[in-house]
């Protein structure tokens, strides 16, 4: 078998032979009136009519020889036969095709249409044009790319080999605008906010930072689709809105999580939690119908179905039942949550363990043996600093998060809109900071100072594209068109 240097060399060659003849090997434009797909749903008319028409697309194979060869040509719409004939398109342009035409090249075929005696549907060609010459050879159409790590640095391979990978991308798009439509159904803006800040906000996670050289100040790519700059928005006067874009954390991989995804984030004014669930119902409902077109999936082991109620899980009576101890309890001690941590076999930094850090961690224990879909309600007030309190318990939050096959799937809550209170949890989240834990929240006084100005009460809610690769039941760089790789030089 030749090498990808050898096989580029002969093709070069080829190409050098096309423009002796004065042919382009990557002209601007081609033929190409109808798709592949459009030929597929409309043959019966093409080949009553045997009028002649242009597809183009790269070819995927070539089999027969002498006075007759069959290609299948992908123009990403579908996959469609293409005969040539000897004494259809003449001996000259056969020749030729044979003489320069190799597989993943593009090329523009013109023909009429008709059944082949094995009853496929096919066009018989005229004539052809080459439109971009492939200089090295695609990957084995059975086995395609095995290694993960040459998967994903090859992308575009990868899903020009594998069609259900393709149609896994073009589900992606489907699923982000379901949501977007039913935002805008409803009434919500679609709102763009900045992606580099001065302090991160609206999420616990460690930021990547970096310098502004115009104005030479340290900055950060955001952790959130714009938070607390979308609660601004509620301030100005806005009543709904929502972003769906990329946000960026600077911590651990997992088949959960990655670096940089997107996120959708949605505000709206004069609700609470409550509506916001039922809203959330709605809306994860729809998305599975649309997109997938069923609401049962087997999600990690779990079956899961959205149709059914949904549970409601209680934060801390769920701790208190497996652990034995109250998260709402202001003396517990570090040594208690490191021992019972211990016994849950939870690997932890004890120099960063703390009442929020440990409780969380014994939260996580918990949460795998939970299939959902439901919510978790109950949240202590110290775990969330952006939720308005209950006024039946103080302690805790008006938050939900929604669980699904083991992990946390979406979170909204009424938001905070105390500018006291608000002022009191971030100079808490400050000093956490300041103990070493580079996970809680900055404090963002310029926020604080628009809340001065008075925001309604607001439900905020927030997604992110783990939940598209759950319902896939793939890790979520499978879910990803281009994931994040080490370079290669320096592996």
């Amino acid at each position: 078998m030749a090498s990808q240097d050898e096989i580029r060399a002969i093709r070069i060659e080829k190409i050098k032979k096309l423009e002796s003849r004065a042919q382009n090997p990557y002209p601007s434009t081609v033929a190409r009136d109808i798709t592949c797909a459009e030929v597929k749903s409309s043959f019966e008319v093409l080949e009553k009519n045997q009028e002649e028409k242009s597809i183009a697309g790269r070819i995927m194979a070539i089999r027969g020889q002498g006075a007759i060869l069959f290609v299948v040509l992908y123009d990403g719409t579908a996959s469609f036969q293409v005969v040539l004939k000897k004494d259809a398109i003449g001996e000259e342009k056969l020749t030729e095709f044979t003489d320069v035409i190799d597989i993943g090249d593009f090329v523009s075929f013109k023909g009429t249409f008709f059944v082949t005696q094995r009853g496929e549907q096919s066009m018989q060609a005229t004539n052809f044009t080459l439109a971009s010459k492939s200089l090295l050879a695609l990957p084995d159409k059975w086995h395609g790319l095995v290694d993960q790590d040459e998967r994903f640095r090859k992308r575009y391979l990868d899903i020009l080999m594998d069609h259900d990978l393709h149609d896994r991308f073009v589900k992606r798009s489907k699923f982000w605008n379901v949501i977007r439509q039913y935002l805008l159904e409803k009434g919500f803006i679609e709102v763009e906010t900045p992606v580099l800040e001065n302090t991160t906000g609206g999420a616990d996670a460690r930021p990547f930072a970096t310098h502004h050289n115009a104005l030479d100040i340290e900055v950060f790519l955001r952790i959130s689709a714009g938070e607390l700059w979308q609660k601004r928005l509620m301030v100005a006067g806005f009543p709904r809105t929502f972003e769906i874009g990329r946000i960026f954390r600077n911590e651990g991989m997992s088949n959960e999580h990655a670096q940089d995804y997107t996120q959708l984030e949605y505000y709206m004014a004069y609700a609470d939690y409550h509506v916001g669930m039922e809203m959330t119902k709605e809306l994860y409902r729809k998305i599975a119908k649309e997109v997938f077109g069923t609401t049962t999936f087997h999600i990690r082991g779990f079956d899961v179905d959205f149709e059914a109620d949904w549970q409601m899980y209680d934060f801390c009576g769920l701790i208190k039942e497996r652990f034995g101890v109250d998260p709402l309890d202001e003396n517990l001690s570090n040594e208690l949550l490191a021992g019972k941590l211990q016994e849950a076999h939870v690997v932890f930094d004890p120099r960063e363990l703390n009442r929020a850090r440990g409780v969380d961690l014994l939260w996580k224990v918990i949460r795998k043996s939970l299939g959902g879909p439901g919510f978790l309600i109950g949240v202590p007030v110290y775990l969330e600093p952006l939720a308005k309190r209950s006024p039946r318990n103080p302690k805790i939050v008006e938050r939900f998060q929604v669980i699904l096959a083991g992990s946390e799937m979406g979170k909204g809550f009424s938001e905070l809109n105390d500018p006291i209170d608000q002022r009191g949890r971030f100079e808490e989240q400050q000093a956490m900071r300041d103990a070493g834990d580079e996970e809680a929240q900055m404090a963002d006084w310029e926020y604080v100072e628009a809340l001065e100005y008075g925001m309604p009460p607001t439900f905020g809610f927030g997604v992110s594209e783990r939940l598209f690769s759950f319902l896939l039941d793939v890790p979520i760089r499978e879910a990803q068109l281009f994931p994040l790789m080490r370079p290669k030089d320096q592996l």
